[in-house]
């Protein structure tokens, strides 16, 4: 009986202790959460709502041990890019380190720029006159190039880490015609359009974009990015 005593009183004690080891380890990556939402503020321009942040993995001190997260991920409402309005971006990163200078080992993030957006870089790197709507699952362009009204359908795409717009089928006065064929250096105006998309943390670029209903779906990926470090408030 004296055996099993103490080996139920062992048996609780290990229960306690792993009941403890399990808060404080809960705490702890809560706290943390809290310093890479942070961080993801500083280095985001006009971030809509507070980050919300997710540790994967557990238990999460022996992590915090080796000095770098495996995996997080996180959401955020909206955020501006170089005066560009982004909705429903999400954040995934792998090995993050906790020590300053905080890096990223592998970074992923994916935003919506809706129709308007969209249109604020054309209009800011083109200087074309033209409105922009999702039909079909195409962008369309419609509005007067040097003084001609036409419409066109863009096909949007990342390269080398920009968004490249290019012009698959252009219409005037009900005739579709070729680039190529355009008067007056308009097919020239129309064709080549890159647009950088800046704003992201240094090392990321654009790596892939989807038409969908209300704009572009893009995504941005980049390898050992540096964030800088979150102001203390």
């Amino acid at each position: 009986m004296r055996a099993l005593t103490v080996v139920g009183a062992v048996v609780g004690v290990a229960i306690v202790a792993g009941g403890a080891f399990v808060v404080v380890d809960r705490v702890t990556a809560h706290h943390t959460e809290q310093q890479l939402s942070a961080a993801i503020e500083q280095n985001l321009d006009g971030v809509v709502g507070t980050p919300q942040v997710h540790v994967q993995g557990f238990p999460f001190l022996t992590q915090l041990a080796a000095g770098s997260l495996d995996h997080v991920t996180g959401t955020i409402d909206g955020a501006t890019l170089s005066g560009v309005t982004a909705q429903d971006v999400t954040f995934d990163g792998r090995d993050v380190t906790t020590a300053q200078p905080y890096t990223v080992g592998k970074a992923t993030v994916t935003a919506t720029l809706p129709t308007e957006s969209v249109q604020h870089l054309v209009d800011q790197q083109t200087g074309l006159d033209v409105d922009l709507a999702v039909t079909n699952g195409a962008v369309r362009a419609s509005g007067s190039v040097l003084g001609v009204t036409l419409t066109a359908d863009l096909e949007p795409h990342a390269v080398d880490g920009k968004l490249k717009v290019d012009v698959q089928k252009v219409t005037i006065a009900g005739l579709t015609v070729s680039v190529d064929d355009l008067p007056g250096g308009i097919g020239d105006r129309l064709q080549d359009v890159t647009i950088p998309v800046t704003g992201l943390p240094a090392g990321m670029g654009l790596a892939d974009v989807t038409v969908i209903d209300d704009g572009l779906r893009v995504t941005a990926t980049g390898e050992h990015v540096a964030l800088e470090q979150p102001t203390e408030g």
